[in-house]
C-alpha cells in the first residue's frame, strides 16, 4: 500500500528553516536554539501582534528544563524591545498557555519547551490570540522578520518599552479551567490513580486536578531539577508507572510528557493503551451521547488500522492527516470536526481545548469509565491493532525520497511482499534529524526484517 513522505518542497528546503512540525527546536545554547535566536524571535512576533495604540500582551511559560531560564530572559527581552508587556508564568503546561492566552485576551502566548526531547534540547513555540498554533504562513513571515533586519532599527523609548510581570495565579486559573471541563455530575472519589508527569511541566497542575476531583493520587516525576525531564518516566517510558498501578492496584495510571500536551495511560492490569485506543473508547462515548460532529474521526497517517476497524462500529469515518497535532487540528476546524489526535498520545478535544492536552484528555477518558462503570482494560478491548514496527534512524541530510532510487527500490520491495494485507509509512522527522519506518502488517517478526531493509537503505543513501 502507499507509503508517505512528509517533507517540504524543493524550494523550501533551499534555505534552512528555524520552525519545524512544532515550533523551533534542537540542542539549547546552540543555533537556532540560542539566547540571540530567541531574542529575535520575540522581536519578531512582537512586530506581528501589534494592532492598535493601545498596549498588547504576551503570556510567556516553560516547562522544567534547566535553560528555561536563559531562553525566557532573552524572548521577553525582544518583546519588550518591541513595546509589548510581558506576563510570565513559570512552569506550566503547553496547553495552559494557549489556555491562559484566551481567557486573558494577551495578543499571543508563548511556550519554551522541547515537549518529549531530552532536557538538553529546548524549543520556542507560539500561539495567537485565538489559542490556536501560528498558520505556516505567520511562522513564514517571523523568520523573514528574523533574517532580514527589517525591524532592527524600530527600537520604542521612555515609556513605550515594554514591562515583565510574574503572573502568580496563572497555575490555579489553569487547575480551575481543567476541573471545568469535567462533568459535574460525576466524581472519582473511590479511584486510585498514579500520575507520571515526566519530571515536567505538569508537575503541580495534573496531580490537584485529579485529586481536588476526588481521586487518591499517586504521583511520579513531580521531582524536576532541569535536567530530569522526561529521563526513563512519562508518555515515553511508561514501564515505571505500569508497575506501581499494580503495585498499588490503581484503577489506571496516567502518564505525561515534558510539556503535558500528550497522555498515555495504563489499565488496571499494567497495560498500556496508546492514543488510538484512547481515541477509539472516547469516539464511541460521544457517538452514544450524539456529541462526535459529522461522525468523523480526525487521526494522521502514523495511527493504526485497527482504529479505523474499531471506530467503524459506529459508522464513524477516520480521515488522516500528515504527522503532527496541528495538521490534526488545522483539519478539524476546516471542516468542523470535534474529536481528533495521533497514536503518541495528542488528543484535541475541540469542545474545550485548541490543542492537545494530556491532562484534559485523562479527564475525558476517565469520564467514560465512570459512566459505563468499567475498568479501563475492558473499555480498550474494543480496539485490536494491527502489528507495527517504526524504526528510527540517524540521517545526516534529509531529501525527497523521490532523488533516493535504492530507498524508493526497497520501499517498493516491501510494498509487494506486503499487498493488500499492510502498508509503509516512510517520513522524516519534523524535530529531529532522524528518518522514521513504520510497517504495519499481520505478522510483527516479517515487519522487523521489512523494517530494517528499509533502514539499511536509507541510512547508505543518507550518511554516505
Amino acid at each position: 500500500m502507499a507509503y508517505r513522505m512528509d517533507m517540504p518542497p524543493k524550494e523550501a528546503q533551499k534555505t534552512e528553516r528555524l520552525f519545524g512540525t512544532d515550533g523551533v527546536r534542537g540542542v539549547a545554547n546552540v543555533y537556532p536554539m540560542t539566547a540571540e535566536v530567541a531574542m529575535k524571535l520575540g522581536r519578531a512576533l512582537a512586530y506581528l501582534i501589534r494592532n492598535g495604540p493601545h498596549r498588547h500582551r504576551v503570556i510567556v511559560g516553560k516547562d522544567t528544563r534547566l535553560s528555561g531560564y536563559m531562553l525566557e530572559q532573552a524572548l521577553s527581552a525582544g518583546l519588550i524591545s518591541m513595546g509589548v508587556d510581558v506576563e510570565q508564568v513559570g512552569p506550566l503546561p503547553t496547553p495552559g498557555i494557549s489556555n491562559l492566552t484566551t481567557s486573558m485576551r494577551a495578543d499571543a502566548g508563548a511556550v519554551i519547551s522541547a515537549s518529549h526531547n531530552p532536557y538538553q534540547d529546548n524549543g520556542i513555540k507560539f500561539f495567537w490570540r485565538d489559542g490556536f498554533k501560528l498558520p505556516d504562513e505567520t511562522e513564514a513571515k517571523i523568520e523573514e522578520l528574523v533574517s532580514s533586519g527589517e525591524i532592527d532599527n524600530i527600537r520604542p523609548t521612555a515609556t513605550k518599552i515594554g514591562r515583565a510581570i510574574r503572573l502568580d495565579d496563572a497555575r490555579g486559573r489553569y487547575i480551575v479551567y481543567l476541573k471545568a471541563t469535567f462533568p459535574r455530575e460525576l466524581t472519582l472519589e473511590g479511584m486510585t490513580i498514579v500520575v507520571d508527569c515526566a519530571n515536567g511541566a505538569a508537575y503541580r497542575t495534573a496531580p490537584a486536578v485529579l485529586e481536588e476531583l476526588g481521586a487518591k493520587v499517586i504521583a511520579l516525576g513531580v521531582s524536576p531539577d532541569g535536567k530530569n525531564i522526561n529521563h526513563k518516566c512519562g508518555a515515553l517510558h511508561p514501564e515505571g508507572l505500569a508497575k506501581a498501578v499494580v503495585k498499588h492496584g490503581a484503577h489506571l495510571g496516567v502518564a505525561l510528557d515534558g510539556d503535558a500536551d500528550r497522555l498515555i495511560v495504563v489499565d488496571e492490569k499494567g497495560n498500556v493503551v496508546d492514543g488510538d485506543a484512547i481515541m477509539a473508547i472516547c469516539t464511541g462515548e460521544l457517538v452514544a451521547r450524539k456529541e462526535l460532529k459529522k461522525k468523523t474521526l480526525v487521526s494522521t497517517v502514523m495511527s493504526n488500522i485497527g482504529l479505523e476497524r474499531a471506530v467503524s462500529q459506529w459508522g464513524v469515518k477516520v480521515v488522516r492527516t500528515r504527522v503532527g497535532d496541528r495538521h490534526v487540528v488545522d483539519e478539524m476546524r476546516r471542516n468542523g470536526y470535534s474529536l481528533g489526535g495521533e497514536q503518541s498520545g495528542h488528543l484535541i478535544f475541540l469542545n474545550h481545548t485548541t490543542t492537545g492536552d494530556g491532562t484534559l484528555a485523562a479527564l475525558q477518558l476517565l469520564a467514560v469509565m465512570c459512566r459505563q462503570q468499567k475498568p479501563l482494560s475492558e473499555l480498550a478491548s474494543i480496539f485490536q491493532p494491527v502489528p507495527q514496527t517504526l524504526l528510527n534512524v540517524v540521517v545526516k541530510q534529509k531529501r525527497e525520497l523521490g532523488e533516493l532510487p535504492t530507498v524508493m527500490k526497497a520501499i517498493k520491495n516491501v510494498e509487494q511482499k506486503l499487498g493488500n494485507n499492510g502498508r509503509v509509512l516512510v517520513r522524516f522527522s519534523g524535530t529531529e534529524p532522524k528518518a522514521r519506518v513504520l510497517i504495519e502488517g499481520e505478522d510483527a517478526a516479517r515487519n522487523e526484517a521489512y523494517a530494517r531493509e528499509i533502514v539499511e537503505a536509507l541510512s547508505k543513501a543518507l550518511n554516505g
